[in-house]
């Protein structure tokens, strides 16, 4: 069986020639894009729990208070 000549990095997950790995250098538009990739059902549970607390009482509650805020009504 034959090797691949390209491997992704491990760190940013651009394809790397494995026959000089010490000429990449990773890009930090696509570090961060793999990192967020990696994270995406993290982040989709971040929100769901976002949404289900602003849902809340005490949800509401803060939604209503940064809107005084916001408008300048708060005292």
């Amino acid at each position: 069986m034959f090797g691949s000549q390209f491997m992704p990095c491990r760190d940013c997950g651009a394809s790397v020639d494995q026959h000089d790995p010490a000429e990449h250098v990773c890009d930090p538009e696509e570090l961060v894009d793999f990192h967020l990739f990696a994270l995406r059902s993290e982040v989709e549970r971040l929100e769901e729990g976002v949404i289900a607390y602003l849902d809340s009482p005490a949800g509401r509650f803060e939604r209503w208070q940064a809107a005084r805020v916001v408008r300048g009504t708060a005292s």
